[in-house]
């Protein structure tokens, strides 16, 4: 199965060079094992851009959507140990999706992701079926798996002091594309972007190279 369960959080983020290194010893020592092991979360995924903005990104796959807005996942976000404050708050650019995987296709998870965010427009069962019917690694060497992730408004909020403010792209979509490198990716994503019906709707188009990933089963018993 390409993506366990049927949640998924992403969030991406800027830090500023000053503090990135204890950002990266906190997202690989603390933050990633943390959130795994909370109930219902299974496994979790982290990258650095190759080519793509903001630097950093992860996917924390859940096994329903309803986990990420549980009691428990709740409690959690509101009792942050002190480390994770103090990187919270050095978040620059940040998104924060929480949506269902809707689509996901393949065969496993690759070196590399490429991310494409699009905006609905109306109609978003015609746009689902329209990317349903693009997001097929069968074909594509070097693409592993393929996904569609689709955002709940009302729950994706950054965790930053800018959480308030108005948030025009907290229901996007997200097109995932597992590779098993950057340069596999932009064929595969061409089928969205250069779609002259997709296009219009595309946001962002990047590239993320994994750094590493963990799930419930590694963490210690």
């Amino acid at each position: 199965m390409p993506i366990a369960g049927k949640g998924m959080l992403l969030t991406s983020m800027d830090v500023d060079a000053t503090h990135e290194a204890e950002f990266n010893r906190w997202y690989d020592r603390e933050h990633l094992e943390e959130r795994v092991a909370i109930d219902g979360f299974l496994e979790a995924r982290r990258y650095v851009a190759h080519d793509g903005q903001p630097k950093y990104l992860s996917l924390y796959s859940t096994a329903t959507f309803e986990v990420l807005d549980s009691p428990t996942y709740r409690t959690a976000l509101a009792n942050q140990t002190a480390w994770s404050k103090a990187n919270i708050a050095r978040f620059r650019n940040m998104i924060r999706a929480v949506a269902r995987i809707t689509i996901s296709r393949g065969v496993g998870r690759g070196a590399a992701l490429g991310i494409i965010r699009l905006r609905p427009a109306a109609g978003p069962d015609t746009l689902r079926a329209a990317l349903d019917a693009l997001l097929d690694p069968a074909d594509l060497d070097g693409i592993i798996s393929m996904h569609l992730i689709e955002s709940e408004p009302t729950l994706s909020k950054p965790l930053t002091e800018d959480a308030a403010r108005p948030n025009p792209g907290a229901g996007d979509w997200f097109a995932l594309i597992d590779a098993t490198s950057a340069e596999a990716v932009p064929a595969a994503a061409s089928r969205v972007v250069d779609n002259a019906a997709l296009g219009p709707l595309v946001i962002t188009n990047g590239v993320y190279r994994l750094l590493f990933d963990v799930s419930k089963s590694d963490l210690p018993r």
